[in-house]
């Protein structure tokens, strides 16, 4: 049998293989595994006697790249890491052609194929990263210039054969970036790496994602607060919301953009009604989104676990923060995993460290606006605080209270935000 009809055969008994497989046929794909062996085993000892330069076989074999596959391989790579089972030569083979590997840390580069199923997690209903500009960078440092407000330096009339007048210097910011590391440990059972590979594979898609999208919403709130410190607007209401869009915002802004908001403040928000007795949030028939202010801006609701209600006051964000914020991700997710530190071997857990690289930075710090509602408190609200909380609360919004117990503290509190 010539080489060329050995390896047409040696690729039929792969597809056969993988077909069994697939349809659990477990011993029948044994056996052709088997058959597959000794078709390799023979081409190459014909390759080894043959005249001429080196053939080599696996670069002949078409590589089956699938997300499963390469799944599986990424988990057989943990599980060597830990003495837990054998990398074989065709996954190596297949993370080295994905130029995965190893990284300057130690730990193992996340592939592409499972970045991309932890970035669906990531990037979920409730994640902020969705309103922000992401840029994919491949460098540590760098840095970008940012043209600001280009659209309101307009070019000026040129009349035929006349010489073309010098355009307005533009705004140009310089933004440098500097990726950082983020990353956590996660503690699981041995028995849990055991599992299956998919299993595996998808806790660690989960818990990856969901920690990459806490921290991203933390970086981004974090950068608004920092934008907007010491310019923070009371809304009391229809009027300030109205003064926000159409007079904090420049217009070109306010075109784009939308209201974010927690809970409380979308409860507050759906029931402000205009002098007509219409409420302000209309549904948007185009999206299902919680409604548009005034008819025209897409409110955002996050989580009050996400954007807190901190001292009373109820966050409501306005503006673009695709123009306000970037985020310069380098796309680089490590795993790294320890039975051995500390106490792990004692109580027989596997420790999982995730590292990503990214860096969060302000552009233009007058697309976005920050506002806040003074939250109304129920008697049953305050009654499951403490003490010392009311006390606090009280403080931040400016009540003085009287009475020594806590229920006359509430009555007082109720009282002060009544007046």
């Amino acid at each position: 049998m010539k080489k060329k009809e050995l390896l047409d055969s040696i690729n039929a008994k792969v597809r056969e293989v993988k077909k069994l497989a697939a349809e659990d046929k477990i011993e029948e794909a044994k056996t052709a595994k088997a058959e597959l062996k000794n078709l390799q085993e023979k081409f190459d000892l014909i390759k080894d006697l043959d005249e001429g330069p080196e053939i080599n076989p696996r670069a002949l074999k078409p590589v089956q790249k699938t997300t499963n596959s390469v799944g599986k391989a990424f988990v057989n790579a943990i599980k060597a890491k830990l003495d837990m089972g054998r990398l074989s030569e065709d996954d190596a083979e297949l993370l080295n052609k994905m130029s995965e590997g190893s990284d300057l840390d130690g730990g193992l580069t996340v592939p592409q194929d499972i970045s991309t199923r932890i970035g669906e997690y990531r990037r979920a209903e409730d994640a902020l990263e969705n309103e922000v500009n992401v840029e994919k960078v491949t460098k540590d440092k760098g840095s970008r210039v940012f043209e600001l407000h280009a659209d309101q330096i307009p070019f000026d009339n040129v009349e035929e054969a006349a010489e073309f007048p010098e355009a307005e210097t533009p705004t140009l910011k310089q933004i440098k970036y500097e990726v950082k590391k983020k990353g956590g440990i996660l503690k699981v059972t041995r028995e849990l790496m055991m599992d299956s590979s998919e299993s595996i594979l998808s806790f660690l898609i989960k818990w990856i994602g969901k920690k990459a999208k806490a921290t991203r919403n933390m970086l981004i709130l974090k950068k608004i607060d920092e934008i907007t410190a010491g310019k923070e607007i009371q809304i009391t209401g229809l009027d300030d919301l109205k003064d926000i869009f159409n007079i904090n915002l420049d217009p070109a802004i306010a075109v784009s953009a939308k209201a974010i908001t927690n809970q409380d403040g979308f409860a507050w928000l759906d029931k402000l009604k205009d002098s007509d007795g219409k409420y302000i949030v209309q549904p948007d028939p185009t999206k299902a989104t919680p409604g548009l202010l005034f008819g025209k801006y897409p409110i955002r609701t996050v989580s009050k676990k996400t954007m807190k209600t901190v001292g009373g006051k109820i966050p409501v964000i306005a503006g673009d923060l695709k123009e306000a914020i970037t985020i310069f991700d380098k796309e680089h997710t490590t795993i790294e995993t320890n039975d051995q530190a500390g106490e792990l071997w004692k109580f027989d857990l596997t420790g999982i460290k995730a590292r990503e690289r990214l860096d969060i930075q302000a552009i233009d710090e007058e697309a976005v606006v920050k506002g806040y509602v003074i939250k109304i408190y129920t008697r049953k609200e305050l009654n499951e605080m403490k003490v010392e909380e009311i006390d606090k609360l009280a403080t931040s919004l400016g009540y003085t209270l009287t009475g020594s117990t806590k229920a006359e503290k509430i009555t007082s509190f109720i009282a002060a935000q009544e007046a």
